[in-house]
C-alpha cells in the first residue's frame, strides 16, 4: 500500500476515534408543547456535534416533581419559569444557567372548518359538548386556559364540560381524535413549516393571558450539557424555534 495513502487511512480513523471519544448522551426533560420544535433542533445539534440527545416529554408540573425525586436528567426544558427557577433556588440547577428559549401562544382551536369564529363567541354560545384544556394544576397552558375563561367570565358556567387533559400534548389529542369538539391549544402544536393546518380557530388575544414564558435550565454540569444550552441559544435554534410558532427573547 503506497504510504500516502496508509497515512491518509490512519488520519481517518484516528479523527473517528477522536469523535466517538468525544461524542456524548445527555437526557432532556422537555414541555410537550415544545417537542416537535426540539426534536427540529435536536436533529440539526446531533448532525453537527455528534452528540446524542434523548428526549423525554411531558407536563412540565411532572418533570418538575421526577427532576426533586431524583429523575436522572441532564436539562430541562419546561413550559413556565417559576419550576427552573424554583430548581435554581432549590439548589438542583447550574447557577446562571438559565434562560428563556421560547414564548408560547394560546389558540381555541377545532379540526372543523367552521366550528370556532375569529372572536371566540363559540365559547358563550355554549354550542358544543366537550372543551379540552391541559390541566391547569400541572401545564402552563392549562393555566392560561384557564385564565381567559375566567376573563370572559366562563369558567364556572364551562368547568362541567371540561376535558383536561395531563398536559397540553394530551388536550391537543382529545381534539384531534373528537373526544371534545374543540379545546385550547398551542400554537406550536398547529404550526407546520411550510403547511397549513386544517380546522377553525381564534388567535387568543394575549391581554386576556399571563405570557406563557418558557425557560430551560441546566440541571448537571458536564460539556456536552453545556454545549447543547449554546446551541440552543443560537441563531440556527432559534430560526428553528420560531419556524414552529414561538417567539424568542
Amino acid at each position: 500500500m503506497p504510504e500516502s495513502l496508509l497515512k491518509l487511512l490512519l488520519a481517518t480513523v484516528t479523527t473517528l476515534l477522536a469523535s466517538q471519544a468525544t461524542a456524548a448522551e445527555i437526557r432532556v426533560a422537555v414541555a410537550s408543547n415544545f417537542a416537535r420544535a426540539i426534536r427540529a433542533t435536536v436533529d440539526q445539534f446531533e448532525m453537527d456535534t455528534g452528540n446524542k440527545v434523548t428526549l423525554a416529554y411531558g407536563s412540565t408540573g411532572k418533570h418538575y416533581a421526577q427532576i426533586v425525586n431524583g429523575a436522572p436528567f441532564d436539562a430541562f426544558f419546561a413550559a413556565d419559569t417559576r419550576r427552573p427557577e424554583l430548581l435554581e433556588k432549590e439548589g438542583l440547577a447550574i447557577q446562571g444557567s438559565r434562560f428563556t428559549y421560547a414564548v408560547g401562544k394560546l389558540v381555541l382551536w377545532s379540526p372543523a372548518a367552521v366550528t370556532v369564529d375569529p372572536e371566540g363567541n363559540i365559547l358563550e354560545q355554549g354550542k358544543f359538548r366537550y372543551l379540552a384544556i391541559a390541566n391547569p394544576d400541572l401545564a402552563p397552558y392549562g393555566v392560561a386556559a384557564r385564565e381567559v375563561l375566567q376573563a370572559r367570565g366562563l369558567w364556572e358556567d364551562l368547568e362541567g364540560r371540561l376535558v383536561r387533559g395531563e398536559n397540553i400534548a394530551q388536550a391537543f389529542q382529545f381534539v384531534a381524535s373528537g373526544n371534545a369538539e374543540l379545546g385550547f391549544v398551542a400554537w406550536s402544536q398547529l404550526r407546520r413549516p411550510g403547511q397549513e393546518f386544517e380546522g377553525s380557530h381564534w388567535d387568543v388575544p394575549t391581554a386576556l393571558y399571563t405570557p406563557i414564558e418558557q425557560q430551560a435550565v441546566l440541571l448537571k454540569d458536564s460539556d456536552a450539557g453545556r454545549v447543547f444550552m449554546s446551541f440552543m441559544r443560537s441563531e440556527k435554534a432559534i430560526r428553528i424555534i420560531r419556524d414552529h410558532g414561538y417567539e424568542t427573547p
